[in-house]
């Protein structure tokens, strides 16, 4: 690849960076519970919080997250989509989220 275009593509993908277009938000899942909750991240991960248990991830501002209400083998609802509005480093208490959504769904 010429250096020209090499040095072109860079700075694009800078640019769009700064200007927002790709919004990775950092932040941390923690499980307060004293059992493993499953999720599903579309096109990320599907990672398994252990009990008593933090993980950080980025998210794209639009992601969703789905839990699985009745154990990883039955269907899986969402608990969340990524919004502008959320901010960098917030700590998600997952369990209490999940709990939440049961008790509105009963």
């Amino acid at each position: 690849m010429n250096l020209r275009y090499f040095t072109l593509f860079i700075l694009s993908n800078l640019f769009f960076l700064a200007n927002g277009n790709a919004q990775a938000i950092p932040m941390t899942f923690h499980n307060g519970s004293l059992k493993s909750i499953p999720l599903q991240i579309p096109g990320v991960m599907n990672p398994n919080l252990s009990p008593l248990s933090d993980s950080g991830v980025d998210l794209e501002v639009g992601q969703k997250v789905f839990y699985f209400p009745n154990g990883k083998k039955g269907r899986k609802d969402l608990l969340f989509s990524v919004t502008s509005d959320w901010k960098k480093d917030t700590i998600l208490q997952i369990h209490e989220m999940i709990r939440q959504k049961k008790q509105l769904s009963e």
